[in-house]
């Protein structure tokens, strides 16, 4: 029974010319004998109808697209017999058929886009397809995955000392990074080869991430190369060396989901990128301000008087005359002195002004410059140039990252939500589309013939010999037998125990599933948690005796919840539950531990902190809270979004904590003394590293930094940029995802809350239409012939548009047209139609996307 229209060519297309469950369209015209459809088709652009057993050239049959209904079925007449009983066909059964052949459609193409070339023809400009070194060299994506996390274990195991000394384990390290190089050097060589270089649309340079790979390769043999041929005097390639952290990069490459969230970061760069010029030109003001105001003025310290002696271990400026700070008895203002931190600090010159700036912007340690200005020059006035600081650039400017990352990730949002929406209607429509298919079959096929159906229940029947007027000896011997035993006093018994228990645990189920059972649990939890909370340091004898009974009787009370939960829910059924298990879990922990410790085994192991997590088990009274358990579903629904953020980061602070490793490690050795956050190692160097991005005392690790590569008199105040650009990209970027991640789920949850509250709306509005309809009066018959037919057309266009299925799905389907038709004068058929789809709307199976409530 295929239909064609303009559906055709999407069905019978060259690549695939198989039918496919869409093909077939409902056609209510009746069947001419044989199975054969005559005539137009009220199908979509009213295509003509073929016989079903015809085949296009080329098009093999399908078992899917033709069912093998049982002659009777075609030859039978089209309207019911009032004699025939319908065959119970399963609805679910024919979407599952339909859902399985479009999906068998949609699996087949993915397979054809997967397998289809997308290496170019031509490679290098003499390797074709057929070259059999194009053919062998095929990915070895895993081969290089285990290859970069051993050259990430072979960086942190690398332990730089000050002096350019080395060990043995840095000596072998330094050779086998020679390995490491010559396996990429081969990847980027093989990949060149298979895929071209640059002039083929998929060609090597044309993927970001090789192009990341290639340079990295190509820092690596110059390295290497300038270190073979020049001694470290002539040439220091310590500086290329340190290109060599860029490798785990690498594994974004090979990762998609770090792919996804770094390439919405990276899409969020055009308006960060506009908040950084706006965040440098209010910098460069302050800075241009600073240099004005403050210029010099940061130089004048306190000296013994009469010598070039500090008077004190912790010089800070002073005023000679103003009402700056002055000096004590026996010491002198004078200005030879470098400055606060080793003369980092200052607005002597543009940079170290911008760098001064940027510190307060960050709002880490910009009182101390505050009050280092004011006691060069007093406290009048200076405390207005950095409050307006803080307001403008702290409070306002930087702040707008969080709202550009919240807009991207809101857009983001709306666009996987609108995308998720017009895969879901493709999908109802491709599914009304195949029920549209299937429905002629499921309607004829419960037009069975009578005989044949008496024919069919003889047949069953005989099947179990169980036909009219027979006996069978050997039966009735087996029926005198059950009945003697059905007697017996030990068959009742159990009868009867097995229906108490049953009743019993029905009591204990309505019991366990009460809200007052669920509330009695919690509170038994805080006050277990409160008890536990009383225990302190030197605590008198007579609260370890009542700690010790209280603990006693929360183990006894929680394990007669377990038992009455296994007894109620089934033992199985129990352990479904996570919170279940780990309920469990805690329970026999607890008595292991009472047992344990009331024989004098082992001393107490503190297990009993562990049934203060059971509080987590008031995440439950979310279903009783609509807004609280949608606020929690969209938190749980971004985990892996927050999952594929942690790893990201984590991988942030290793390239930076390996960096920091070649360019700190063993240089933070001073005269007072080795300050904790250093880069000596490769665990200390991520924990320096975490302590930037949080904020901590970051200024001081670079005071630190610039200190070891010779002070603001030379080339080391250079170094700088590696702290500024760890704390931008990490405080403001990174950690500022995971507050847009918040804000997003936020705005998700109030989304939900509001459907929730409109299909609430929805479900009432129903309900008090069907009461107002089940409580209408029902017409006198006796009335006027026009006003009856007015009346019945006024009723039919009532309910066609109050239709709830109408109001909800908002397009028009097979069944509300149906529904529509079943007010006026048809075919017998057709009303047997009309009462199957309005019997399947009842029991709400054909939509799988909307649930409409039934009172």
């Amino acid at each position: 029974m295929a239909s064609f229209g303009r559906n055709n060519e999407r069905n019978f297309s060259p690549a695939d010319q198989r039918p496919s469950a869409r093909s077939f369209t409902p056609s209510h015209k009746p069947l001419e004998p044989g199975g054969h459809r005559l005539g137009p088709g009220p199908g979509p652009g009213g295509g003509a109808h073929y016989p079903s057993n015809q085949l296009f050239p080329g098009q093999q049959p399908s078992k899917l697209a033709q069912p093998q209904l049982p002659a009777t079925t075609l030859t039978s007449p089209p309207g019911p017999s009032s004699d025939t009983k319908p065959l119970s066909l399963g609805w679910t059964q024919a979407i599952a058929a339909a859902q399985g052949a479009a999906t068998m459609t949609r699996k087949r193409q993915n397979r054809k886009h997967q397998n289809q070339n997308v290496r170019p023809v031509r490679a290098l400009f003499c390797l074709d397809l057929n070259n059999p070194l194009r053919k062998f060299l095929t990915p070895f994506e895993f081969l290089i995955l285990v290859t970069i996390f051993a050259n990430c274990i072979a960086l942190a195991i690398y332990t730089p000392y000050p002096e350019s000394d080395s060990n043995k384990i840095n000596a072998a390290l330094e050779h086998v990074e020679y390995i490491f190089l010559v396996i990429f050097t081969l990847e980027a060589i093989m990949k060149i080869i298979a895929y071209g270089f640059i002039l083929h649309s998929g060609a090597y340079l044309r993927n970001g991430w090789n192009i990341l790979d290639f340079i990295i390769v190509v820092i690596g043999l110059i390295s290497t190369i300038l270190t073979s041929t020049f001694d470290d005097e002539v040439f220091d390639v310590k500086a290329l060396r340190a290109f060599r952290v860029l490798r785990p990069l690498r594994l974004v490459s090979r990762a998609p989901s770090l792919q996804v969230v770094l390439n919405a970061i990276l899409r969020a760069m055009v308006p960060l990128l506009h908040i950084a010029l706006l965040v440098i030109f209010v910098i460069i003001i302050y800075a241009i301000i600073g240099l004005e105001l403050f210029s010099g003025k940061m130089h004048n310290t306190c000296f013994t008087n009469g010598t070039n002696d500090l008077a004190s271990d912790d010089p800070h400026p002073c005023s000679s005359g103003g009402k700056g700070f002055k000096c004590n008895d026996g010491e002198v203002c004078k200005g030879w002195w470098l400055g606060p931190n080793d003369g980092i600090t200052n607005f002597d010159n543009f940079g170290l002004a911008m760098l001064t700036v940027f510190q307060c912007i960050s709002m880490e340690g910009w009182t101390s410059v505050l009050y280092d200005i004011n006691d060069a020059m007093g406290n009048e006035w200076p405390w207005i140039y950095f409050t307006s600081l803080i307001i403008i650039g702290s409070f306002f400017v930087l702040n707008l990252v969080l709202g550009v990352l919240s807009g991207e990730f809101s857009k983001e949002r709306e666009k996987a939500k609108a995308r998720g929406d017009f895969q879901k209607l493709r999908i109802k429509q491709q599914i009304e589309e195949d029920l549209r298919g299937y429905l002629d079959w499921i309607t004829q096929a419960e037009d069975i013939d009578p005989e044949n159906e008496e024919e069919g229940e003889d047949s069953e029947k005989t099947k179990h010999g169980k036909l009219p007027g027979e006996t069978d000896s050997s039966e009735k011997a087996e029926d005198a037998e059950s009945g003697e035993i059905q007697q017996s006093w030990w068959h009742r018994k159990s009868r009867r125990l097995q229906k108490i228990n049953r009743r019993y645990r029905r009591l204990c189920r309505k019991l366990v599933k009460s809200q007052a059972f669920y509330w009695i649990v919690i509170i038994m939890v805080f006050l277990n948690t409160c008890v536990l909370t009383s225990e302190h340091y030197l605590q008198p004898s007579w609260l370890d005796k009542f700690q010790d009974i209280a603990n006693l009787f929360f183990v006894v009370l929680f394990t007669l919840e377990m038992l009455l939960k296994m007894y109620s829910l089934g033992f199985q059924s129990y352990f479904v539950s996570l919170f279940n298990r780990f309920d469990s879990f805690v329970v026999i922990c607890s008595i292991l531990e009472v047992i344990l410790m009331r024989t004098g085994v082992m001393p107490p192991l503190g297990v009993s902190v562990l049934r203060c997590a059971r509080l987590l088990r008031i995440f439950k009274a979310t279903r009783y809270w609509s807004s609280l358990r949608n606020l929690v579903a969209s938190l749980l629904n971004s985990m892996r979004s927050i999952a594929s953020l942690l790893l990201l980061l984590f991988l942030f602070i290793v390239i930076f904590a390996l960096l920091g490793m070649q360019l700190f490690g063993g240089r933070f050795n001073f005269k007072e003394e080795k300050p904790r956050s250093n880069f000596d190692t490769f665990w200390q160097s991520l924990l320096t590293v975490f302590q930037i991005l949080t904020g901590e005392d970051w200024n001081e690790v670079m005071y630190n930094g610039i200190k070891a590569y010779g002070g603001v008199n030379q080339l080391g105040v250079v170094v700088c940029l590696y702290f500024v650009i760890l704390f931008i990209c990490g405080n403001y970027i990174l950690l500022n995802v995971f507050l847009a991640i918040a804000v997003d789920n936020l705005a998700d949850a109030q989304s939900l809350t509001e459907v929730e509250q409109e299909k609430e709306e929805e479900k009432e509005r129903i309900r008090s239409i069907r009461r107002s309809k089940s409580r209408t009066p029902e017409k006198d018959k006796d009335q006027q012939p026009n006003e009856e037919d007015e009346g019945v057309e006024m009723n039919g266009d009532e309910e066609v548009k109050e239709d709830p299925d109408e109001n909800l799905s908002r397009q028009p389907s097979n069944r509300s047209h149906l529904s529509h038709r079943s007010h006026r004068e048809e075919s017998p058929s057709d009303q047997h139609r009309v009462r199957i789809m309005d019997k399947e709307d009842e029991a709400g199976e054909y939509r799988n996307d909307q649930h409409i409530p039934v009172d």
